[in-house]
């Protein structure tokens, strides 16, 4: 896997991620959205981690700084 995803996007996914999980910790969300969105945030945490995107690679979208060889 090739990493598609920069620094911007992480942290932007990480700080969403952070918000649903205040969100649901506090119980101002409820009925179906909390999993819903806890779902999102793992998904987002998880391509966080990985620096790598499946919808960008779908839609061509590259955000990575480091240069193609």
């Amino acid at each position: 896997m090739q990493k598609n995803m920069g620094l911007t996007d992480k942290i932007i996914r990480i700080g969403l991620a952070a918000v649903v999980a205040f969100l649901f910790f506090t119980k101002t969300i409820s009925g179906t959205w909390p999993i819903v969105l806890l779902a999102a945030a793992a998904i987002f945490l998880l391509t966080s981690a990985v620096s790598f995107c499946p919808l960008y690679k779908l839609l061509g979208i590259n955000s990575c700084p480091i240069k193609k060889k």
